[in-house]
């Protein structure tokens, strides 16, 4: 077996200056709160012909939403999910170069069995696993597992020893021991080890200041939001980014979401794009998202309200919308390779319908720019 190098493995197998994969495709709906028929199954024949499409056509990573509750609404939006690891690892075997992550919740497995699942997918797919840590938010996913969610400050303490864990148990150590505040372990034996010599990518997104600390110290990888205003403030997100984990004595890649809409020309994409967010929404799932979080009229005011309604039905629960012909989709991810982001993570209303023509239309407009380079 050949060694890889870590940093093969923090840039996904790919000398592309600007990584993209598929984001969210485990859940039905995808990342889109709509009604439209179209929306995407989640389903495990399409889950993997999207793979062995994105595959084919270059694209670098296959992200999943780490979910086990759906949101309600007339959809019951994101209700059938995949568990990732498996799903990963399922992927793997059907495909040859993309990298296969699983978002794994870190206070709903124990960092031992973890650590095995994960090399076992990485076994599975060569090389191909990567790791997207989360620490969970929804309390009605952690009352379903019978754990109760620690205050902010305290889970990113937790998943500071939990990575801490789960690294020892892929490191050379034998019979080692673990003490920490919350995790104890004894004697600790876990062979094989991750394949090729080095370990998956490890990414997070952290959205806080423990949070984003966390990530910067522990992980390759951080996703965090685009400028509305300029690629001149994404540049200088990206910088502060940079410097912080420098200060910790470390370099990590900065990614973000895109959520995308690419037409022939702009309108099209402008009108499909109200017709799915605006008149096809369901407003019911974004409701009883709003209500997890606490966000009513009653508690931040119909104003507000209005504002984060229509926040989260048109961007997909996060990410920045990219919608247009394909010159302005290439364009605005020029301009975030530019401003030093790494990589985006994609979603689409139906991603299988709709990647042949960003294939065909956007990556060619993106390897003429220099961003990246045609598959072989």
């Amino acid at each position: 077996m050949n060694e890889v190098p870590q940093s093969w493995r923090t840039q996904m197998r790919s000398d592309n200056e600007l990584k993209l994969g598929l984001f969210g495709a485990n859940c039905s709906s995808g990342r889109a709160v709509t009604l439209v028929e179209e929306r995407w199954s989640g389903n495990w024949a399409d889950c993997k012909a999207l793979a062995q499409l994105a595959d084919k056509v270059g694209l670098e990573f296959m992200l999943p939403v780490g979910r086990w509750k759906g949101y309600g609404g007339d959809t019951d939006y994101q209700g059938s999910t995949y568990e990732t690891i498996t799903w990963a690892a399922g992927l793997a075997a059907a495909t040859d170069n993309i990298t296969c992550f699983g978002t794994v919740h870190a206070p709903m497995f124990n960092p031992i069995m973890a650590a095995k699942n994960i090399v076992t997918a990485d076994h599975i797919g060569n090389g191909r696993f990567g790791l997207n840590i989360v620490c969970g938010w929804n309390e009605g996913e952690f009352d379903m597992f019978g754990i109760e969610q620690r205050d902010h400050d305290n889970r990113y303490e937790y998943a500071a020893e939990w990575i801490e864990v789960i690294k020892r148990a892929w490191s050379d150590a034998d019979d080692w021991n673990y003490d920490g505040k919350y995790l104890q372990h004894r004697k600790v034996r876990a062979k094989p080890k991750p394949f090729s010599g080095s370990r998956p990518i490890i990414m997070n997104a952290g959205a806080s200041p423990n949070g984003r600390a966390f990530a910067l110290k522990n992980c390759d990888a951080f996703f965090t939001t685009t400028s509305r205003i300029s690629d001149d403030e994404t540049r200088e997100k990206v910088l502060a980014i940079k410097d912080q984990a420098a200060s910790y004595g470390r370099e990590i890649d900065v990614y973000t979401v895109g959520v995308v809409t690419c037409r022939p020309t702009i309108k099209e994409a402008q009108d499909y794009f109200h017709h799915v967010s605006v008149e096809r929404c369901d407003w019911n799932a974004v409701r009883d998202i709003l209500a997890i979080k606490d966000i009513s009229p009653e508690t931040v005011g119909q104003k507000a309200y209005d504002e984060h309604r229509i926040a989260y039905a048109s961007s997909g629960m996060g990410g920045t919308n990219l919608i247009g012909d394909p010159d302005h989709v290439a364009e605005t991810l020029i301009g975030w390779s530019k401003a030093g982001l790494r990589g985006v993570g994609m979603s689409f209303v139906n991603y299988l319908d709709e990647l042949p023509y960003f294939a065909q239309e956007v990556l060619p407009r993106l390897e003429k720019a220099g961003v990246r380079m045609a598959v072989q």
